[in-house]
């Protein structure tokens, strides 16, 4: 039998706002599509944070033992800088702006995208596709749709027909918007818009003659509408239904409610059963941004060469930061909580290297498998990593009691913590107990210990005031200092 059997699990689906006991379509097997970046420039904090939580839902799917295929795009064409089919594209912008080709663009910021998630410990999707990788794909739903005349062809541009889908079908209804309030709170067309009404939205759009980023269409060259590639990739790699949609929550109108329409139009029936949005990412209270200064990216974390942060800190603290809010939460970073986060991510690896070292007795103090259940009870609950957190720190506290001998544990219970603590801190939430932090916390370790020598010899010699007063001046330091039959160990509060 199969994790997911025994631990039936609830996902939040944006599209009906309620907790839903998960059932996949095929059952012990998850299709999983997330949108993936415009590679037009470095990877955003605030985009790492969404895909990271999809990389711990990821993470936690197969750890339950279901078959996973996760697919996250790469938007390398027809994202339009005002994401309302005018204006050029992103990444023909900046390659205009710098001289080089637009795949030079692609090339160096999908490259920068990888290697940010890298140190992020993020596991890689089964299929990362493209959008120049699809036009063909793009192209037959452009016509599929236009077939059944939800979609008009104008001077060589093909719009989607809103006000004629939510005839038959219900434009809206994940962003929970009317479209007759949408349509009462618009100004009207400008002159120049060839669009019917101000809500339809571009499925290809004709390229200018300086246009560089161009492919041959049935109505001239052009380039597919941003929204139409992830309806092509999705269900491509997926099906026509698939399990599970996700993005960040500035995603759901209009992007994923188009994406709806597209595969509506198309199909003849909802592409997606659970829909998913994680949250936004804000920096000392406030929205990030390049045009305020009000911004941070995450290379700029790891190397400290900022003027926000008072230091450098590692991928793992920053990833343990953020799984220390729901995915639905939005979440602020600052120096202050990046501190709190770096030392309770220290203080849950001195645990887990302290567990193999743990002595063995005939009863347990601890409830192990009932403590077990807590942490999957917490992740059922539609990923609810920070109560996760809070069970794996109190596995942390009678950790610590049991190395003071304060707390029993038997053989068997050591083992089942051993590897709940694993599975939970290293397969599902993604951390490494590997970086340039742990580095500095084996030195800390080499000059405690130094101290502590220093102070034995002290106390042999009867020189109680230097004992003392190495003792006194670790602890005001957060170094707490214990002595047992077995010699001092310490431990960093």
């Amino acid at each position: 039998m199969q994790l997911y059997q025994k631990q039936p699990l609830k996902i939040t689906n944006s599209l009906t706002g309620k907790k839903e006991i998960f059932e996949p379509i095929d059952e012990g097997h998850v299709g999983m599509y997330v949108c993936g970046p415009t590679v037009y420039s470095n990877v955003h904090l605030g985009n790492c944070r969404t895909f990271m939580s999809f990389d711990m839902i990821f993470r936690y799917l197969r750890h339950l033992g279901y078959k996973v295929r996760y697919v996250r795009n790469i938007t390398d064409a027809g994202h339009l800088v005002d994401d309302a089919d005018e204006g050029e594209d992103k990444i023909a912008k900046k390659a205009r702006l710098e001289k080089i080709e637009p795949m030079e663009v692609v090339q160096r910021y999908t490259i920068d995208f990888h290697n940010i998630l890298d140190q992020f410990n993020f596991l890689p999707p089964s299929i990362e596709p493209t959008a120049t990788g699809h036009i063909i794909e793009q192209l037959e739903i452009i016509k599929e749709i236009l077939a059944k005349e939800y979609a008009y062809e104008i001077n060589g541009s093909v719009y989607f027909d809103v006000k004629k889908f939510n005839k038959d079908y219900d434009y809206g209804k994940l962003s929970g918007r009317k479209l007759e309030d949408m349509i009462a709170n618009t100004r009207e067309l400008a002159a120049q818009s060839e669009k019917k009404n101000p809500q339809d939205f571009a499925l290809w759009k004709k390229a200018e003659p300086e246009h560089i980023m161009r492919w041959p269409s049935p109505w001239g060259d052009g380039f597919p509408g941003w929204h139409l590639e992830c309806t092509a990739m999705s269900t491509k790699y997926l099906g026509e239904t698939f399990d599970i949609h996700g993005g960040g929550m500035d995603l759901k109108f209009p992007h994923h409610e188009c994406e709806i329409a597209q595969a509506e139009a198309s199909y003849g029936h909802a592409p997606v059963h659970y829909w998913m949005h994680a949250n936004m990412l804000t920096l000392n209270g406030k929205k990030m941004a390049k045009s305020t200064g009000n911004n941070i990216l995450p290379g700029e974390i790891f190397t400290g060469e900022n003027d926000i942060l008072s230091k450098p800190f590692t991928p793992s603290v920053v990833r343990f930061f953020m799984m220390q809010a729901h995915y639905t939460s939005i979440l602020d970073l600052s120096n202050d909580a990046l501190l709190a986060s770096e030392k309770g991510f220290y203080r849950m690896m001195e645990a887990i290297d302290n567990l193999n070292d743990l002595g063995t007795k005939g009863t347990s103090d601890f409830n192990v498998p009932e403590w077990r259940q807590k942490c999957y009870d917490a992740m059922n609950d539609d990923f609810n990593t920070p109560i996760l957190i809070a069970h794996l720190f109190e596995g942390v506290k009678h950790i610590n009691l049991i190395k003071e001998e304060k707390e029993n544990i038997t053989a068997q219970d050591k083992e089942l913590l051993q590897q709940t603590m694993h599975d939970f801190v290293f397969e599902v939430l993604g951390l490494e107990d590997k970086s340039e932090g742990n580095q500095d916390s084996n030195k800390l370790q080499g000059v405690v210990e130094l101290l502590i020598q220093l102070r034995n010899e002290a106390r042999t010699n009867k020189d109680f005031a230097t004992s003392d007063k190495i003792r006194d001046q670790l602890s005001a330091m957060g170094i707490q200092l214990k002595d047992g039959k077995d010699g001092t160990t310490f431990s960093v509060s």
